[in-house]
């Protein structure tokens, strides 16, 4: 006997499958498996507070002008405010005008990227590489030497002075 599906059930299976696709790509979604520091959202939220729980692990952004790592420059490097795993050192800073710190290279090995489309247009996200927060996102239009500009969320970031 032939199996058939009606077209109902084949629109309900397509639109099933691209909503659970999108879900998996929401900013601030991550497979926490890959991750070595793991919290529950609960845990997380108690830890975090809740801006920067906001900021970091539901891939929010602050306001602009907002934070005061934007006045940063003394020595020393910006971490991950989840997990503590150092991000940028001071010497890569720069004033990018946007109103969000900036940096122009990250530390090796301490950012993870992806793809971000949650707007219009198809931006590249930053993670932690140790806890998967968001950081911010990366674009191709910073300075010299890399001509990359990380725009960081300051509540996704802590400072530790030389």
């Amino acid at each position: 006997m032939e199996k058939r599906i009606d077209r109902r059930t084949a629109i309900g299976a397509v639109g099933a499958a691209v909503a659970g696709l999108t879900f998996l790509r929401m900013p601030g979604r991550s497979d926490a498996a890959t991750f070595k520091v793991v919290h529950s959202d609960a845990e997380w939220k108690r830890m975090l507070g809740p801006q920067r729980y906001y900021v970091l692990r539901q891939a929010g952004t602050e306001r602009p002008f907002t934070s005061p790592l934007l006045k940063e420059h003394r020595k020393g490097l910006f971490v991950c405010a989840g997990c503590s795993q150092p991000l940028f050192s001071s010497a890569t800073k720069f004033e990018s005008g946007t109103g969000w710190p900036s940096f122009w290279k990250a530390l090796p090995g301490s950012i993870q990227e992806r793809a971000d489309r949650s707007l219009v247009f198809e931006r590249t996200e930053t993670l932690c590489s140790r806890c998967g927060g968001h950081l911010g996102h990366v674009f191709n239009d910073g300075p010299r030497p890399t001509g990359l500009r990380y725009c960081m969320n300051g509540l996704a970031l802590s400072f530790r002075a030389a």
